[in-house]
């Protein structure tokens, strides 16, 4: 492909992505296909000769899209959103254009300087105290990360690393596998799975605190178990609070918890993947008071920001602490302005999308989502045979039908079965729960309304067949 057939073929491809986005609600938002649909579309080896470009954009109908999950469908109210915009869109073909590997300041200065000034601007938007921000001489900084499960194992290590050279500094003469052996750190017991493998790739123990009624990490339970593992000789020296759980985007109390972890000198770093976004808004900011107890805080502009994956934005009060954790001098990535004060994190550990954050920075489609969360929990309310099963604070609506598991099981396959809308499930205190997630930058009331139309409509199917189990409920 020549440069000339790049222009022809990247206005066609501009094309097909603006008719496929125009037109994704027309699509059927989960696939109808088995594990191993798409081997028997394909040859069995690559082709020894070069297919035609037109050849291979048929495939893409022909082959992909039978099998992908529209995740922008105004239908789709599963897990949580991922975004994009045409501004990201087309700021990810400038960044694959241009093409550097942003591994150092030396690399390309761009990237480094970029990414520190765009934390900056954003860390200002979400006011975070002035110790998050790297400024010119400032000792903390953001860096941009893959995902939040990266950022909180980046975290985890660094803490890790904090602890031990503290204890080694005290007492030279102990063993690190001993002082590694004897770490403990504590998250939620509604924290993302991605923080317990954090852990496990730690080398070190994981528990897990028990949430009060609102699904949400208290100081007194926390507390507790720290006493307990302390007396027990164990070395407490991590916590990662979550501001907006996946199962029911509930808030652990860091007011009450980060006084605790100072005191005891234990890394706080706060996971708001979902919802971060948010607290940019001034009505939503007081749901991140408590932040100046953390180390670390951490949240995806590429859930609710239109940004596109990956964008993880991450920042710490002392960016020593990280370099200190992952710093490798190799000759080759040697340069003349290390020490400089543009040189930060990003230096050591980053995924450079800055082009595209900076873009996008201030699109947001967040009060429509909480807007239509807060329609779609009036449906719900508003029919005896549901239940709410937890505080309605931004985009996510937890319910389910008044009755078992089973009976709340059956519901989700038949919503899923159908392939109108999608949604995935959450367990809360021991119940089978139905998530309801806002996530497209399309979808409007009408979409809530039919969404719900559909949900009632099954559910009276459903309960009819309980009533009467002789019929099927497949």
């Amino acid at each position: 492909m020549d440069t000339a057939e790049f222009r022809r073929r990247g206005k066609e491809m501009v094309d097909y992505v603006a008719d496929y986005l125009e037109n994704i609600e027309s699509r059927q938002v989960y696939p109808d296909v088995q594990p191993g649909y798409l081997r028997t579309l394909i040859p069995e080896d690559a082709p020894q000769e070069p297919e035609t470009y037109e050849d291979v954009v048929k495939d893409i109908e022909r082959v992909i899209m039978p099998g992908v999950t529209h995740w922008h469908s105004p239908y789709f109210f599963a897990y949580f959103p991922t975004a994009n915009s045409f501004p990201a869109l087309l700021a990810d073909m400038l960044s694959g254009a241009i093409g550097c590997i942003g591994f150092s300041w030396a690399a390309s200065p761009a990237c480094t300087e970029l990414e520190t000034v765009m934390l900056d601007w954003l860390g200002k938007m979400l006011k975070l105290p002035e110790e998050f921000l790297a400024g010119t001489e400032g000792k903390g900084g953001g860096v941009i990360q893959g995902t939040a499960s990266e950022a909180t194992l980046v975290a985890l290590l660094a803490a890790r690393s904090r602890i031990l050279k503290r204890i080694l500094n005290d007492d030279p003469e102990k063993q690190e596998a001993d002082i590694i052996s004897r770490l403990v750190a504590y998250s939620s017991d509604q924290a993302h799975s991605s923080v317990e493998r954090a852990a496990l790739i730690g080398g070190v123990k994981m528990k897990k605190i028990p949430t009060d009624c609102k699904f949400a990490v208290r100081g007194e339970a926390f507390q507790k178990i720290l006493e307990e593992d302390k007396a027990a000789g164990l070395i407490p020296f991590y916590f990662c609070a979550t501001l907006g759980t996946t199962p029911s985007c509930a808030f652990d109390r860091i007011t009450e918890i980060g006084p605790i972890c100072n005191a005891e000198q234990l890394w706080l770093h706060i996971d708001a993947a979902y919802a971060g976004s948010a607290f940019i808004c001034p009505e939503f900011r007081p749901l991140l008071v408590g932040v100046e107890f953390a180390d670390s805080f951490n949240f995806n502009p590429h859930k609710w920001m239109l940004v596109n994956f990956d964008c993880s934005t991450m920042w710490v009060k002392n960016r020593s602490d990280i370099i200190g954790a992952f710093k490798m001098d190799p000759l080759y990535l040697k340069h003349d302005h290390q020490e400089s004060g543009t040189v930060l994190i990003s230096d050591y550990y980053s995924v450079s999308n800055s082009n595209v954050l900076m873009m996008v920075l201030i699109m947001m489609m967040l009060f429509q989502h909480v807007s239509l969360a807060k329609e779609f929990e009036d449906f719900v309310r508003a029919d005896n045979r549901f239940q709410i099963t937890a505080d309605v604070v931004l985009g996510l609506v937890c319910f389910r039908l008044k009755g078992s598991n089973e009976l709340n099981e059956a519901l989700l396959k038949k919503i899923n079965s159908a392939r109108t809308i999608h949604l995935v499930p959450c367990q809360l205190a021991g119940r089978f729960v139905l998530r309801f997630a806002v996530c497209s930058r399309t979808t409007e009331s009408r979409h809530v309304q039919e969404a719900w139309a559909h949900i009632s409509k099954l559910a009276t199917e459903l309960l009819h067949q309980f009533d009467h189990p002789t019929i099927s409920l497949t």
